[in-house]
């Protein structure tokens, strides 16, 4: 027998994505706390989180077919649990191997869950004739800005993060007996390729103008959720509150955007919505870069969640649509090098930051936001801008 709320598909859908991002969103205003318990640099911090993006890649790049083998319904069921009870045992690590290791079975599951998420995203916008890419995405981002902003307030009270995560453990199972208990895919788009698609996702030139778009939005909106609590304690010197409501600003303004966003795709084009955002993403990542003091960087940082806001849904939905290989060999590809990005470039900034300066984990991803703003033309839905 089936429990929890019998919901419109397109609220599944949302919730999935809240849930999904709720987990993630716990681990990253604790960092601090994380690499002072260490007691490591920067450096040695970014190579233990590189641990996600290892696992993320290994499932994008070949957990496809057995994801439609055992079904999105059952994947999404085990998947976000089990992802929380992850990061519960990975800040037990007491050095950066230990979370190293920890790391990558969260990767394996951020892996499939991004595919059935997105996928399911695409079919049932298909199904109802109106688009919900954005507004799921907005839902992620609300999610991620929740347990941020609720890690805020616990690392102020001075609780443990390993008491933090485990406490997470039983609030998203619950949530998603609620929300996903009753969940049911969607039916694959018509006209798409549903043919199996090669194990190996490898990415088309097509999809690699796609992934150029995304590459400013993930570094910049992973390096926020990674060292932005660090930044504002190293720079500034504020309160751990303070410290890790720089990692939910951001977030905040992410949600509010998406939720605009697909009524501007829809009444103007891709393309300029996409080079709009992108300039403000700069502007936030310029802010941050020369911030004077904590005022100007938190504006920074929610300039910057305006600015990555649509960019990897809008790419998401050129992927599915497409109609030259499967639509899960075009989701898997572009996830499997933009949300490694996402997860792998912020790390790897954790050295320019040791010999730099932790400003230089932002500055650094400005002259990427130049590279995304010229490839934007690959979104046009006219056939002569589509490789």
């Amino acid at each position: 027998m089936k429990i929890g709320l019998n919901l419109p598909p397109q609220l599944h859908v949302y919730g999935g994505f809240f849930i999904y991002s709720f987990c993630m969103g716990s681990l990253f205003p604790r960092i601090p706390d994380i690499r002072n318990a260490m007691g490591v640099e920067e450096g040695a911090l970014g190579l233990a989180l590189i641990g996600s993006a290892v696992g993320t890649l290994i499932s994008l790049t070949f957990f496809g077919g057995l994801i439609e083998r055992i079904g999105h319904r059952r994947v999404i069921l085990f998947s976000i649990p089990s992802l929380a009870l992850c990061y519960a045992i990975a800040v037990l690590a007491p050095s950066p191997l230990a979370l190293f290791l920890l790391l990558v079975p969260t990767g394996l599951l951020i892996g499939v869950i991004e595919i059935v998420l997105n996928l399911e995203a695409d079919r049932t916008e298909h199904a109802l004739g109106r688009r919900i890419m954005n507004r799921s995405h907005g839902f992620w981002s609300i999610g991620f800005f929740t347990s941020g902003l609720i890690g805020a307030f616990i690392a102020q009270t001075g609780l443990s993060p390993q008491i933090h995560l485990a406490l997470m453990v039983p609030i998203v199972v619950v949530g998603v007996t609620l929300v996903l208990g009753r969940f049911q895919p969607a039916a694959h788009r018509v006209g798409g390729s549903d043919d199996a698609g090669p194990r190996l996702a490898r990415p088309s030139l097509a999809i690699m103008m796609l992934v150029a778009i995304t590459l400013s939005a993930m570094v910049l909106e992973g390096a926020g959720g990674d060292w932005s609590a660090i930044y504002m304690r190293d720079m500034f010197a504020v309160e751990p509150f303070l410290a890790g409501f720089a990692v939910a600003i951001g977030a905040g303004t992410q949600a509010l955007t998406r939720f605009f966003a697909d009524g501007f795709v829809e009444r103007y084009n891709p393309v300029l919505v996409a080079r709009t955002l992108l300039s403000v993403l700069g502007i936030g990542a310029i802010s941050v870069f020369l911030a004077p003091n904590a005022i100007v960087a938190l504006t920074g940082f929610a300039l910057m969640g305006v600015g990555t806001s649509a960019i990897f849904p809008l790419a998401m939905s050129a992927a599915a649509q497409r109609t030259d290989r499967p639509a899960a060999v075009n989701v898997a590809a572009l996830a499997q090098i933009s949300f490694v990005a996402f997860l792998l470039g912020p790390p790897l900034l954790g050295f320019v930051a040791q010999h730099f300066g932790i400003q230089w984990a932002f500055g650094a991803g400005i002259p990427l936001v130049a590279l995304s703003i010229f490839a934007a033309g690959a979104l046009s839905p006219r056939p002569s801008m589509i490789v």
